[in-house]
């Protein structure tokens, strides 16, 4: 009896081992998060529970936010948008141009690795400066945690973007050109651009190469690095692609590690430190080879889909709009792959890859949104078709655009002009994202009553596009302005650029309102309070 136990024990412990390689562990955190957020889902989704507009902020430099933190003062000013009312995590002295940070990426620590510094295992902040540094900042109290030096005056580093998601980091040089008399003089410019690559948590260099007109051609306007693959764009429109990865371990002449000695070409110094900075050690002599290429209208090109596709848009004027959905492997266009909504609006429609992986592609117009899905055509499965899974349309039953209109005397009354489908007194689909971890799709429909724009924000079944609850926001909604909504979790946030360089930032949390205070609260006047919190004006209620 106790063999058979010991056997029944010892099986049962091999199935938990095995399930748990596959994530089927019950009392993993992973699996308790996942059922939270879907409680989550479930109470953000019920008729009781409100988003209420709990404080607003202005500034007069542009607003960020960042996993549940609002950078202001370019990141000089760090608030929590967890809190009901504004809580500084930190305020810097204003620095000067010279400081002035050109963008910044939120680093967060990864799993299961072991990492150097205690410091490591906290979310930190990756800045890059207008003189060529990158700092790590601390993203609870913006201390710096490390510092590296890119290169002197011969280029000046501007953009910060993923390689691989929080695994590898490119920092990119602005295009560097000669001035005028320099042209005049005959003076002639090769290098175009500088990537420098980096490793993060723990930080570490992996290289610098130079975009050569010598090797690239001459009419290269771009460069970009997204999971492993160089993207080469140029002024006619073509869209050339190579292998990245490959290619910097084939052409790097030596590695080097940050804060240690170097001689390099005649240089001796420490790497990443003032006044030397980074070797550039990656020396691409030859074109590498090309994995792909494609000729698409403003170098407009997406990969993704199962099986493989891309979308582009033919590469002529008259052609925008229009959006073609091909094979990758082959470029064969797929069946009912030109997709064209024919709309006639001041802001042209947009189309992208779903990024819930699911391989489905969002095309939005002014009052409609096509979720499309690519599936084998019936009895040939060597070609691909593609297909509504569903679709989102504008509230426009109120809207009559009658090209004729017969007056109280029985007079006939023709128009001369035809609204826009983005017309501002039509409610029209400004923003669509989704929300991963709650897997919603959001939408942001604008319509203009009068003189004031009212807008509300939308939760969408991501399977069925069903509508699952609706938000009004309560500021005017100019659509003039450029405007930012950002959904994350039980928080909604909108940034609003004005005029004369003027932003406001209005924070709205969840709360569960029972039938007695919503019938309180429609009675009571609002009150707004102002306060002042390390030097600022906040507006909360």
């Amino acid at each position: 009896r106790r063999r058979r136990a010991a056997s029944r024990g010892v099986h049962n412990v091999c199935r938990l081992l095995s399930r748990r390689a596959y994530g089927f562990y019950a009392r993993d955190a992973g699996v308790a998060h996942r059922i939270n957020l879907g409680l989550l889902r479930k109470i953000i989704c019920q008729e009781s529970t409100k988003f209420k507009n709990v404080w607003t902020t202005h500034s007069a430099s542009p607003i960020a936010y960042e996993r549940g933190r609002i950078y202001l003062d370019n990141y000089q000013c760090c608030i929590s948008s967890v809190a009901r009312e504004p809580r500084i995590l930190y305020q810097k002295p204003k620095c000067s141009k010279s400081e002035k940070i050109e963008d910044a990426l939120l680093l967060e620590c990864p799993l299961g690795e072991m990492l150097p510094s205690p410091s490591d295992y906290k979310p930190s902040l990756i800045v890059l400066t207008v003189q060529n540094w990158l700092l790590r900042l601390s993203a609870d109290s913006g201390d710096i945690l490390e510092k590296i030096y890119l290169a002197g005056s011969c280029c000046k580093f501007r953009y910060l973007s993923w390689d691989t998601p929080q695994e590898v980091m490119v920092v990119k040089s602005a295009q560097n050109k000669l001035p005028a008399a320099a042209r005049q003089a005959g003076i002639q410019q090769s290098v175009l651009f500088y990537l420098a690559v980096f490793q993060v948590l723990p930080l570490s260099f992996i290289g610098m190469l130079e975009i050569n007109k010598k090797i690239f051609g001459n009419n290269v306007t771009d460069v970009a690095v997204s999971n492993g693959i160089l993207i080469v764009m140029y002024s006619m429109g073509l869209v050339r692609l190579y292998n990245f990865q490959a290619t910097c371990e084939q052409c790097m002449e030596q590695p080097f590690d940050l804060g240690h000695e170097f001689n390099w070409n005649g240089q001796v110094g420490v790497v990443g430190k003032y006044p030397f900075g980074l070797p550039c050690n990656i020396k691409i002599t030859d074109t590498p080879p090309l994995l792909f290429e494609a000729s698409s209208l403003e170098n407009a090109f997406q990969i993704g889909g199962y099986p493989w596709h891309y979308i582009i848009t033919p590469n002529k004027k008259k052609h925008k709009g229009v959006f073609h959905i091909c094979s990758l492997k082959d470029n064969t266009l797929a069946k009912n792959g030109i997709q064209d909504m024919q709309c006639c609006s001041l802001e042209p429609d947009w189309i992208y890859f779903h990024p819930d992986m699911s391989g489905r592609i969002i095309h939005v117009g002014p009052n409609l949104i096509k979720v499309l899905k690519l599936k084998e055509v019936k009895n040939n499965t060597d070609q691909v078709e593609v297909a509504e899974d569903f679709t989102i349309v504008a509230n426009r039953e109120n809207c009559l655009n009658d090209a004729v209109t017969v007056t109280a005397s029985g007079r006939v009354v023709k128009k001369r002009f035809n609204l826009l489908d983005d017309d501002p007194e039509q409610e029209t689909f400004k923003i669509v994202d989704y929300e991963d971890e709650l897997d919603l799709l959001s939408t942001v429909a604008v319509t203009e009553i009068g003189a004031d724009g009212k807008a509300h924000l939308d939760f969408r079944c991501n399977d069925h596009g069903i509508l699952l609850k609706s938000i009004p926001l309560l500021e005017s909604w100019d659509v003039t302005y450029s405007h930012e909504v950002y959904f994350d979790k039980d928080l909604v946030l909108h940034i609003e650029q004005k005029p004369n360089r003027r932003f406001s930032c209005y924070v709205y949390q969840m709360v569960c309102d029972t039938a007695k205070d919503d019938e309180r609260s429609s009675h009571e006047k609002t009150e707004r309070v102002f306060c002042k919190k390390g030097g600022r004006l906040f507006e909360y209620i």
